[in-house]
């Protein structure tokens, strides 16, 4: 991808290497039944998924569609576990929780609470629940569109307990309505939540009491990260003005770097490359590359690179290497693109997606835009090649698509829809 130029030796050993890296990246680490994707971004928080075979064309009208059924207005991801998928969406003027027979997409139960969107919510866009569930254990976390949080008992949606994160903790107003999906980490479950001196709340999965809370950084739409960075655990998220790194064991805060921009609407998660190098992108502000540095116990940063060109707003991305690929820019035009995240070079852009999330599967991107139009792709040193699209659902749909083995199950505010995706059964 425009790599810097190495001598033919070198360059050999790069291309092997990357090869390399990219089917340990993109392709399920062992063959048999397909690990689950029991949170926001799957297994490992980043839209890879544990993804089988998949066929390289589909027919005509598409892949094969296994089911189909209405859903509620939302935006929550689809999780998928043993056989079960748990997700979100509104009612009237009920939230509900859903969990479905991942065959059938019949209902398995259903777990429903009066919570109306806040005064001065944006209702252009809906005013269902926004951010996705987590599954740990026999429980299942769930933060709904006003900051209303509950621990369900994963076999029949029994509520074990809540909080009203806006409420009890003072988080700050969302107009767009609440949208970071919790984290796990230990016993604990982690939410952003924008408070004075709860900017971060940690709760005992068991019993929902405060682990502990930190800081006090207004709230954005982004979702926090649990990553290694220089071989220890850090949470990495942004906030309303800022990324932040905090130590996910008690909320001490390790650094803050400034980014925002007019709205407040930091959103796409940052990469993390190699321990230590970290993009970072939002709207107006563009994209940078952190280089985090540990020394006596502390972590530092240096700005490495910045460039406007590319704008990841709220979108997912996928990292193959130190190459990272999505979909740029906030209104019209829109490219898909791919950038270093070590050094900033953009590979290429193209031309040809609306606004899209990109989910990396069996070495390819499976790609679902705005419109509805699912595409399955291939990257190269020159850009992208499109192997097969199809409409499958209708505008918006700003949900990331969820790929378990060779099933892709996707929503928009009206239907959930289950595609088979493998080779040799479109």
């Amino acid at each position: 991808m425009n790599r810097q130029e190495l001598s033919p030796a070198l360059a050999r050993l790069s291309a092997a290497l990357s090869a390399a890296l990219s089917a340990a990246l993109l392709v399920p680490a062992a063959q048999g039944e397909p690990a689950d994707w029991t949170q926001w971004g799957g297994p490992n928080r980043d839209f890879v998924a544990p993804a089988g075979d998949l066929a390289e064309k589909w027919p005509e009208a598409g892949p094969k569609k296994l089911w189909q059924r209405d859903l509620g207005d939302g935006y929550s991801a689809v999780l998928v576990e043993d056989g079960r998928l748990y997700t979100m969406y509104r009612s009237g003027e009920k939230e509900a929780v859903i969990a479905l027979d991942a065959k059938t997409g019949e209902t398995i139960w259903e777990a429903a609470y009066e919570s109306g969107p806040q005064e001065g919510h944006v209702s252009q866009f809906g005013d269902g629940p926004r951010a996705t569930p987590l599954l740990v254990g026999d429980k299942l976390f769930t933060i709904g569109i006003s900051g209303v949080m509950h621990a369900l008992q994963k076999s029949d949606g029994k509520v074990l307990w809540s909080h009203d994160l806006w409420k009890d903790f003072g988080g700050n107003f969302l107009n767009h309505g609440y949208s970071s999906s919790p984290v796990e980490y230990g016993d604990t479950v982690i939410a952003l939540v924008g408070g004075e001196g709860a900017g971060l709340v940690a709760f005992d999965q068991k019993t929902g009491k405060v682990a502990w809370k930190s800081t006090s950084f207004k709230n954005s739409y982004s979702a926090p990260q649990i990553l290694k960075v220089n071989g220890k655990d850090q949470l990495i998220t942004y906030m309303a003005d800022e990324l932040i790194g905090v130590d996910p064991a008690n909320g001490e805060l390790h650094w803050r770097y400034e980014i925002t921009n007019q709205w407040k609407q930091n959103i796409a998660m940052p990469v993390l490359v190699d321990g230590k190098h970290l993009m970072l992108s939002s709207l107006q502000a563009g994209t940078r590359g952190l280089e985090l540095v540990e020394k006596d116990g502390v972590t530092t940063f240096e700005e490495r690179w910045s460039t406007r060109k590319i704008q990841f707003y709220h979108v997912t991305t996928v990292r193959e290497g130190d190459w990272v690929y999505g979909v740029t820019g906030g209104g019209a035009p829109h490219f898909i693109a791919a950038v270093n995240a070590r050094t900033g070079e953009i590979g290429w852009r193209q031309r040809g997606f609306t606004k899209a999330n990109c989910v990396g599967a069996d070495g390819k991107l499976v790609i679902l835009d705005e419109d509805g139009k699912l595409h399955l792709a291939e990257t190269s040193d020159e850009g992208i090649d499109v192997l097969a699209e199809a409409q499958v659902l209708d505008k918006p749909s700003w949900t990331a698509p969820t790929v378990v083995g060779s099933t892709l199950y996707a929503r928009d505010k009206k239907v959930l829809v289950a595609l088979d995706l493998g080779k040799g059964k479109g």
